[in-house]
């Protein structure tokens, strides 16, 4: 498997990254005031998720790996990393329903709608009221 590195991005950098979405990832729209991680080879941006606070909690949202470079495992590595150096309790994703199963293998948990804080069950209601086919999950600890 190809090794990556794992970065939080220097906001300094965020146009880079506002680039890689608008090509790849319209709806994504990195923000100065979220953790962005990036993976990186040969100094080449391959993928970035972020990690955005809602209150007390974070919402990792935004995961993107470049189309040439998928199948390659860069989103396992990624998630890995993340759940060494990054996640805790206090954190959610609202994933597409076909990717539950990759995020359940990485420790988020399918919850209730109503299980969310506030803010995010309001946040998950405009995002799904607008199309979206998205399952409330939130990461566990498992190690």
């Amino acid at each position: 498997m190809t090794s990556f590195k794992f970065s939080v991005l220097d906001p300094v950098k965020i146009p880079l990254v506002k680039k890689i979405y608008k090509s790849h990832y319209p709806a994504g729209k990195p923000k100065s005031d979220e953790r962005i991680i990036i993976a990186t080879q040969e100094s080449q941006t391959v993928a970035v998720v972020r990690l955005k606070t809602v209150e007390q909690q974070r919402l990792m949202t935004g995961m993107l790996v470049i189309p040439a470079c998928r199948g390659l495992g860069i989103a396992h590595q990624l998630m890995q990393h993340l759940k060494q150096n990054e996640l805790t309790d206090n954190d959610y994703c609202f994933a597409l329903a076909h990717l539950e199963g990759f995020y359940n293998q990485h420790g988020f948990q399918h919850i209730d709608t109503e299980a969310l804080p506030n803010t995010l069950k309001q946040l998950f209601s405009r995002y799904t009221g607008s199309g979206k086919a998205l399952v409330a999950m939130r990461y566990h600890d498992r190690d």
